[in-house]
């Protein structure tokens, strides 16, 4: 067989740097399986190299029932317990077939408490440039997607044919979780079932709380959401299906925890961006659908503030003048008030 010659051979491109790069940034991360020992028990977790220990505390929630904020995680020959749960795990030498030993309770009622954490960053600290970084980053599009696959969101009750979709936020929101009383009640947002049965008549209802599902469920109860006869919950999310970003502040960046739609997009395709909307007290909540979020007035100081919040009572108006539009992503929801009010103008002057 005739050789080729080298002058006559297809000449081989130059590698291009920047091609490479790109190629490396697509390409899946690395999974890997770990083994956490607690009371006797091996708990099998899996997770990549971009998640963070945060992250992994998550993974072992959901197998052990004890939160994050409960977990002492010990492994040998690293202080692992002394890392922040920004820390990649990545960044952590874990080795094959070696145990992560935890210590931790389950306990009856916990609050996952973001206030209280020093690594969570000031909600009024993420500029407009910061979510749009935040929200196309392909690492964090990544980790929605796993998200969605992983977490089974708890259905209470089918959706139903044209409706749109609100997404609630409990703490603070609907309820004022840290004033002291004897009655859970007494802690309720002043019109809540009101407001939950007039938006029941367009939107189907979802509750996400950054809390474990046992103490999202107690309180739903406690309050009398689940088994009201003028509307009905289409389902229950907790903590788990949270995923966690980092911010993009140059000078200071932080790690938090944040609310991606994408989760129930990814389970309930007749929901999407166009007819969803979602009320929390922390704008960092929706930093991954900035366009579908509304930021409430915190309702805190019950004893004082109950006879004159009117909040809820504001929004059932907002959300039933936008139920006919076609799409609520194009709204500006941080200028719900004065929409409200120009609406209410338009229909007195008709």
């Amino acid at each position: 067989m005739a050789k080729v010659s080298s002058s006559s051979a297809a000449a081989v491109p130059p590698l291009d740097p920047e091609a490479i790069a790109a190629v490396a940034e697509a390409a899946p991360p690395e999974e890997m399986t770990l083994v956490a020992k607690w009371k006797g028990n091996d708990y099998t977790v899996r997770v990549v190299g971009d998640d963070t220990l945060g992250e992994l505390k998550r993974r072992i929630c959901e197998v052990t029932g004890v939160l994050p904020k409960r977990q002492k995680l010990l492994y040998p020959k690293f202080k692992l317990n002394e890392c922040k749960d920004s820390e990649l795990i990545s960044s952590i030498p874990f080795k094959p077939n070696v145990k992560i030993n935890m210590i931790g309770t389950v306990e009856d009622e916990i609050f996952v408490d973001q206030e209280d954490d020093p690594e969570i960053l000031n909600d009024y600290e993420i500029g407009q440039n910061e979510v749009t970084a935040i929200k196309d980053k392909d690492v964090y599009k990544q980790k929605l997607k796993r998200r969605a696959s992983q977490y089974k969101i708890k259905i209470l009750n089918p959706c139903r044919k044209g409706k749109k979709l609100l997404v609630l936020d409990i703490d603070y929101t609907l309820f004022d979780h840290r004033s002291a009383a004897e009655n859970p009640i007494e802690l309720m947002r002043p019109y809540l079932h009101e407001f939950l049965s007039a938006a029941y008549s367009e939107y189907d209802i979802m509750i996400w709380s950054a809390t474990s599902m046992k103490w999202v469920e107690m309180k739903m109860d406690q309050l009398g959401v689940l088994g009201n006869p003028n509307y009905k919950i289409t389902a229950l999310m907790d903590h788990l299906a949270m995923i966690t970003v980092q911010s993009e502040n140059l000078s200071e960046k932080k790690t938090f925890d944040c609310k991606p739609l994408g989760v129930i997009w990814a389970q309930f395709p007749e929901y999407n961006e166009t007819n969803t909307i979602m009320f929390d007290d922390l704008r960092r909540n929706f930093v991954m659908n900035p366009q579908n979020g509304l930021v409430i007035k915190p309702y805190k100081r019950t004893h004082s503030n109950r006879g004159t919040d009117q909040e809820l009572v504001k929004l059932t108006q907002y959300l039933l003048t936008i139920a006919e539009l076609e799409d609520l992503s194009k709204l500006d929801h941080s200028a719900w008030e004065s929409f409200t009010e120009e609406n209410a103008k338009r229909r007195r002057h008709r």
